[in-house]
């Protein structure tokens, strides 16, 4: 039966079955646009922690980390824990989303630079979703493969999972995402967690596993190949100018009931999501001992499945793939409904079609959920490789960051500057890359030779050097552009950092994005620097409490993970 036995076809049945009928119900709570996009603001932080555990976490993570792990050794774990020193700052940046009072981040832009902006922010921030659901796919249907034997093929997979996911995310938004991310966030803890133990035991534990890699650097966290300590310090800046602008964090930061809701189950989701991280690099280790040497790395964590499980149990393997599923589609979901919340929201409703009844941009959403899925899709089929893809997108995402992080601080930013800086930073993006884009054109091919050794890897410009490239490209263009321009209005600039600085009260209504409810007065301002020029707000006590927090949490887990790799 395509590689499974009847137990597991009953196991992943009984899944599908529960999965639908939660996000199905959550059709129900869709009683406006913005109900579908954003979900009424009524989470709480459980329900807020396990949306960002589930719409952060996804098995091509594990795919990409345990591959990672097959080929470089256990410093392939900055593959997912490049966002492990910037989890703090996720503290103190995720108020400032609720506060904003707005769908998505387009909105943001809108407002604080102008409706251009707004809408190539709405065309940047597209791509990287799409390219996310391609390698969220692209991982997964690896892993079905690996799984099945080779009986299930990786595109058969691809569009079967698809096909589940529209059917509840279309009709019910963001809060059928929610929904059914507390039931996914579960299972795929329990994936993360399936494999190791009998891995482990399969390599005689921990102490065996260090006696069968005879290489020391596989074992390092900071190893002296291409993960090194410059190469983790350089993609966790590009990780941090990023994440304000990848389109999905408006939605993990802003669905919950008040601003606390947000940055705590953005921080507490965040931290869950790197202890399962732990487990995926310890399971490629254990591959690289049990594979000596295998073709395609990005197969190991489904092939380790396939050998391991079916002599535990019945129906361990169907339990295997409806926890994969879980964590592929409680991602895909939430990427698809944001990407049409851009869509609609900031290019359709603003410059397409004015005006219309709000149920006719609720269809327009659902119909451009699917159209990006299917560019999902498209390439998902094209990718090279779950690891090729996912370091694509990290730089795609990083692009409009440059804007986004001096436009919260710095009131002499100008639209102009943005789009100069982003313009900027993707032409040397695409000139430093590889036929990006689908573009033919190889930067390595004609300027790698003429490089120095130390921003080479394997012959091709590093990924870290690409990055302080279009980094310091577009932030220089910012700020030399921005002040040979004209300012922005003054009066928007108060309206806009007033509202960033006024906390969100209990049951406040919803409104326009940065505007204040009736009776609300601004908040005072103070400000760390006291410049005209410059917004960076007074840090509170449960700012810097909850800031000091999570260092002293990223310190516990690099140092249980040093001890656990060295014993």
């Amino acid at each position: 039966m395509l590689g499974l036995e009847l137990i597991d076809w009953i196991v992943i049945a009984i899944y599908l079955l529960v999965i639908t009928f939660v996000g199905l119900w959550a059709v129900k709570k869709v009683r406006s646009s913005a109900s579908f996009f954003i979900g009424d603001r009524k989470f709480g932080k459980v329900m807020m922690a396990f949306f960002m555990f589930g719409s952060g976490t996804h098995s091509d993570q594990a795919v990409s980390v345990a591959s990672k792990t097959y080929s470089s050794g256990a410093s392939g774990i900055w593959y997912q824990w490049l966002w492990l020193f910037v989890t703090p700052f996720f503290w103190l940046i995720a108020p400032f989303f609720r506060r904003m009072r707005a769908v998505t981040t387009g909105d943001y832009f809108e407002v604080r630079y102008g409706r251009s902006v707004s809408g190539l922010y709405a065309a940047m921030g597209i791509l990287p979703l799409t390219v996310a659901l391609g390698v969220m796919l692209k991982g997964s249907g690896r892993m079905v493969e690996a799984v099945s034997d080779g009986t299930i093929s990786s595109n058969l997979a691809i569009v079967a999972m698809t096909v589940i996911f529209l059917l509840y995310g279309i009709a019910g938004g963001l809060s059928a995402a929610i929904a059914t991310n507390f039931i996914q966030g579960l299972l795929t803890v329990l994936l993360s967690f399936l494999i190791l133990p009998f891995a482990l035991g399969k390599v005689g534990g921990m102490s065996g596993l260090r006696e069968s890699i005879s290489d020391s650097d596989m074992l390092s966290l900071v190893s002296p190949g291409e993960i090194t300590l410059f190469y983790i310090i350089i993609i966790a800046f590009n990780a941090l100018v990023g994440w304000v602008t990848m389109p999905e964090t408006m939605a993990n930061c802003a669905a919950g009931k008040t601003e606390m809701e947000g940055r705590t189950g953005v921080t507490v989701g965040i931290f869950g999501k790197r202890v399962c991280t732990i487990a995926w690099m310890l399971t490629g280790l254990c591959a690289v001992v049990m594979y000596a040497e295998l073709a395609e790395p990005d197969l190991a964590y489904g092939k380790m499945a396939r050998d391991l499980l079916p002599d535990i149990a019945p129906g361990l393997i169907g339990l295997f793939i409806a926890c994969m599923l879980a964590s592929v589609m409680s991602t895909c979901d939430s990427l698809m409904v944001v990407a049409s919340a851009l869509f609609t929201e900031n290019l359709y409703k603003k410059f397409l079609v004015v005006g219309r009844a709000d149920k006719h941009y609720t269809l327009i959403g659902r119909i451009t959920s699917v159209l990006v899925v299917i560019a999902g899709i498209l390439i998902a089929f094209r990718l090279e490789s779950v690891v090729a893809g996912l370091e694509f997108y990290w730089m795609l995402s990083a692009l409009m960051g440059i804007a986004f992080w001096a436009g919260l601080f710095w009131r002499r930013a100008t639209a102009t500057g943005a789009w100069a800086a982003t313009l900027a930073s993707l032409g040397i993006f695409i000139f430093t890359s590889s036929r990006p884009l689908g573009i033919p054109w190889d930067f390595n091919e004609h300027f790698a030779d003429k490089l120095p050794a130390f921003m080479l890897w394997e012959g091709n410009l590093s990924v870290p050097w690409q990055m302080i490239l279009y980094l310091s490209v577009g932030f220089v263009v910012m700020v030399v552009v921005s002040l040979f321009t004209k300012r922005a209005s003054a009066e928007n600039l108060d309206r806009f950092y007033a509202c960033l600085r006024t906390p969100i009260g209990p049951d406040e209504p919803e409104t326009e994005p940065f505007t204040l409810p009736a009776g609300v007065e601004p908040a005072e301002r103070k400000m760390l620097i006291d410049h005209p020029d410059f917004e960076i707000p007074m840090p509170t006590l449960v700012g810097i409490g909850g800031f000091l927090a999570a260092w002293v949490g990223v310190g516990l887990l690099i140092g249980a993970v040093y001890w656990i790799i060295q014993g």
